[in-house]
């Protein structure tokens, strides 16, 4: 990649962002389509977001990602924001289109790709979601458009009832959960907090409740303690892996109007998660 005048940068905004591999495929699919652009990450203060987003507009950027702890702040400097992304309540995608920023939510369309790419069906099925974060969210979106139930449980019983309240405008069994120890082996089981990004946290669930005929799922990027008991227990598991290739392969588009290599931006993922 030879970096000129002419060079766009797209960036990740974000607090941390040193663990991040979105920058690995994202240059890689702009080098294999002959895109004169690159990606970098800037860790991003609460406080300084807004000077962030008005850089993008002022540095002629393509765009952005957005991720923790900033999707929904960022919402309030943009100047439009898709519908979808609306109704979330979070963006992790900006495009700068002459200098309109428009803010897009391609986290819950990625989880639902990756779950297809595993054959696995959410519709008619009981879900429950640990976190009511932007992650939860995004996810919630789709999974309460065919959930047969989806219950979400957080710390912050507030977020948690505000969430649940949104999403039941698409699906009146959607439910808040007081606690934990009320989630009663569901079909799939979501884990969309950060408790797994370090090999010490704490499970967000007890263990107990997993079968073998459960999928659990954990956001996080990598076998997280939760899916080394999944596993154990003879559950199905998938990690955040699929869902970090598709939101990035959807927020590529967004960006240029093209397809970047899936299959090659994947092998990098994985190899590098390894």
């Amino acid at each position: 990649m030879k970096i000129g005048g002419r060079t766009k940068i797209v960036c990740l905004l974000g607090d941390p962002v040193e663990h991040t591999l979105s920058p690995l495929i994202h240059n890689h699919a702009f080098e294999r389509l002959g895109i004169d652009a690159c990606y970098v990450a800037f860790r991003v203060r609460s406080e300084d977001i807004e000077i962030a987003v008005r850089a993008i507009k002022a540095l002629n950027m393509m765009g952005a990602n957005v991720t923790i702890p900033h999707k929904q702040r960022v919402m309030e400097f943009l100047d439009s924001i898709d519908e979808e992304a609306r109704f979330i309540g979070a963006v992790n995608t900006i495009t700068n289109k002459d200098g309109h920023l428009r803010g897009y939510n391609t986290d819950g369309r990625g989880f639902m790709k990756s779950l297809d790419e595993e054959k696995i069906e959410a519709s008619g099925k009981n879900i429950v979601i640990i976190g009511a974060g932007g992650a939860a969210r995004a996810i919630g979106y789709y999974l309460a458009k065919s959930a047969a139930s989806l219950s979400f449980y957080d710390i912050d019983k507030q977020k948690c009832e505000i969430l649940v309240q949104d999403l039941k405008k698409i699906n009146k069994s959607v439910a808040v959960l007081s606690s934990v120890d009320e989630i009663d082996s569901p079909d799939i089981l979501i884990n969309a907090t950060p408790l797994g990004l370090k090999d010490t946290d704490p499970l967000p669930i007890n263990p107990e409740i997993i079968t073998p005929e459960m999928v659990v799922c954990d956001l996080v990027y990598k076998t997280t303690p939760l899916l080394k008991e999944a596993i154990a227990r003879g559950a199905r598991t998938i990690d955040g892996s699929g869902m970090l290739l598709w939101q990035g392969i959807l927020a590529f588009e967004l960006w240029t109007g093209k397809t970047p290599p899936v299959e090659e931006m994947r092998g990098l993922l994985l190899n590098n998660i390894k």
